[in-house]
């Protein structure tokens, strides 16, 4: 596990709260931002596993 993988995760997580947070209160904007925050943090995950399966593949 990488540290791209961590902070992706970590993203997604404060993104979800960030937009349950925001249904809560009736604010739709930390609802988008939560949502985003989401998408940005499946990306860098993404990054990260990607990262992950090329230094596996080197070792092979």
């Amino acid at each position: 596990m990488n540290s791209d993988q961590i902070k992706g995760e970590a993203k997604k997580v404060a993104g979800k709260v960030q937009e349950e947070a925001g249904k809560l209160v009736g604010s739709k904007e930390q609802q988008v931002k939560g949502a985003a925050k989401q998408v940005e943090g499946s990306v860098q995950k993404g990054f990260g596993n990607l990262k992950e399966a090329l230094k596996d593949s080197q070792k092979h």
